[in-house]
């Protein structure tokens, strides 16, 4: 990108977490509008920094995805961002090697709930930015959240809220995927068309 989101300007770990997530996710770009994948860890990165998380914290934020999704290690982690980010990365990182989505994501929200407060938030900001996505994908077709991937998704989330809800209750973050989640199912996305009945233009 041609230059910094604005959050970064006074976080200087922050920064250069984006930096080489930008570098790591080079190329990928993210299924739900085709944007490059980093705004994806940037949005993450970005509502922890807004609900005042820490320099280290906001920069596992912008590497949540660098092991599970790219080449790099958690020892890379640690070696260029120190060991807390380090261990905040592996804590939201699935294992590759469990066979079979649903026991590969019931064993990681095992280890997030297993980990401090500091994997919670990022765990959730994701959660909170992913069930977005979500419902932006679903907007383009009617069907859409009945399709098998997006059920198992679903189902993913809310798991993921359930165990949220007990180890973190008290967490905005938490609150706010709880909200976006009842939407998704009370009042779901309808397929592209012309707006009927449409509030005030602002």
């Amino acid at each position: 990108m041609d230059d910094d989101p604005p959050f970064v300007a006074d976080r200087p770990l922050a920064r250069a977490a984006l930096h080489w997530a930008e570098s790591l996710h080079s190329g990928q770009r993210r299924a739900v509008d085709e944007a490059p994948f980093v705004l994806h860890p940037a949005e993450v990165a970005m509502l922890l920094s807004v609900r005042g998380y820490d320099d280290e914290v906001v920069a596992a934020g912008f590497l949540h995805d660098s092991v599970e999704n790219t080449d790099a290690s958690v020892a890379d982690v640690e070696e260029r961002f120190g060991e807390r980010v380090a261990r905040i990365v592996a804590a939201v990182t699935e294992d590759p090697a469990i066979g079979g989505y649903h026991a590969r994501k019931a064993a990681l929200r095992t280890q997030v709930a297993a980990a401090d407060a500091d994997a919670h938030a990022v765990y959730a900001a994701d959660k909170l930015v992913k069930t977005r996505e979500l419902r932006a994908q679903a907007a383009r077709s009617k069907a859409a959240l009945d399709e098998p991937d997006l059920v198992r998704r679903r189902e993913h989330y809310e798991e993921s809220l359930r165990m949220l809800e007990h180890v973190a209750p008290e967490s905005s973050l938490v609150q706010q995927l709880g909200f976006e989640l009842w939407a998704l199912r009370s009042l779901p996305p309808a397929s592209h068309g012309p707006a009927v009945g449409a509030g005030r233009a602002s």
